[in-house]
């Protein structure tokens, strides 16, 4: 089996204590230091409306990064196409492919990305009457890669600009079975959102993608990633004290609140219920933490038993500074190109 490809997923996390917008800009400056690092891959995703994540407009900050890198792909994780025209997205990531040639992911999802209500703040219609994604889905891809819509298309002659010698690559992401069923009908990568579904139902889908592949002109063989939560450190010690900061989210995710990450400490000092305490007891033993040794074997367990060719990365602390640090050390543990950049 080929060596697991790493990339990084960004959401732009808010932390407390600062303005979002730093946010924003703290996923400019990861992109580079990633690209430095030898990752395959930098993809943002769309959240609305949580006061966690900052990150609502990928398009937008796709289009900042890649005019600040130079070699790393960019892309989304991803465009929530029910809220859009298929059109409209497709001029969007054709516009960002002369940005940066050859360069370009259009990863393409159907979560609403939010609650119900914004979700129809953003589209009145969502969800719509039947599941018209599939239609939606064939648009895209012809519009993407400059093919005419059929002649009873009622869009026929209309096309997507601007015209280039390159096209985005275009995934298919899902945390279910049902994303997986989707790649496959369309010939397209895809990548498992690990950190949404967490590991539940990922055998079957990663088993229907391979069987059901119906190979297509750019992607004559399925081509399948998981992206996974994973955070290292120096020692298993500090990744963990670090995880207690994703240990508060938790918590408070269930109880619907969604507020910004606090540090470490802040997290630890809040008091905890017997029932809290166990069950954060059960995320610590699934969460992909510890060294970079101790996270990249079980990285590379999944890979063998689900065929994985890829892997993308997606970490939270308080401070960016661990984050960073965390993926220096995975760069290095998978000997990517400049992952000596990893060295204190």
């Amino acid at each position: 089996m080929a060596a697991l490809a790493l990339s990084v997923l960004d959401q732009s996390i808010a932390v407390a204590g600062r303005p979002q917008d730093v946010s924003i800009r703290e996923t400019i400056e990861m992109a580079r230091r990633c690209e430095e690092l030898g990752y395959r891959r930098f993809w943002v995703s769309e959240h609305h409306n949580l006061d966690s994540i900052a990150g609502s407009a990928p398009e937008i900050l796709i289009a900042a990064i890649a005019a600040t890198t130079r070699r790393i792909r960019v892309g989304s994780a991803g465009v929530l196409l029910p809220h859009y025209s298929s059109l409209k997205v497709a001029e969007q990531f054709r516009v960002l492919e002369a940005i940066a040639p050859g360069r370009i992911d259009l990863g393409v999802g159907r979560a609403p990305g939010g609650d119900i209500k914004t979700a129809r703040a953003l589209n009145p219609d969502f969800p719509g009457a039947g599941d018209a994604f599939p239609a939606q889905m064939d648009d895209l891809l012809n519009w993407v890669s400059g093919l005419p819509l059929a002649k009873d298309h009622p869009f026929h002659g209309v096309k997507a600009l601007p015209e280039g010698p390159f096209t985005p690559e275009v995934w298919m992401l899902g945390s279910t079975t049902d994303g997986a069923r989707l790649a496959a009908r369309f010939g397209l990568p895809f990548c498992l959102a690990h950190f949404i579904s967490e590991g539940r139902g990922a055998e079957e889908a990663f088993e229907d993608y391979h069987r059901l592949y119906r190979p297509s002109a750019r992607h004559p063989r399925p081509y399948a990633s998981v992206c996974v939560w994973a955070l290292a450190a120096e020692t298993e010690e500090k990744a963990r004290h670090l995880f207690r900061t994703r240990e508060r989210w938790r918590l408070n995710r269930d109880r619907g609140v969604f507020g910004p990450l606090v540090s470490p400490e802040e997290a630890a000092a809040e008091p905890r219920t017997r029932q809290e305490e166990e069950y954060l007891e059960r995320l610590r033993q699934g969460a992909l933490i510890g060294t970079a040794a101790q996270v990249g074997r079980r990285l590379r367990e999944m890979a063998a038993a689900w065929k994985l060719d890829e892997a993308a990365i997606l970490t939270w602390t308080h401070d960016p500074a661990a984050r960073a640090r965390s993926y220096a050390l995975f760069a290095e543990e998978f000997s990517l190109a400049g992952s000596s950049a990893a060295s204190p």
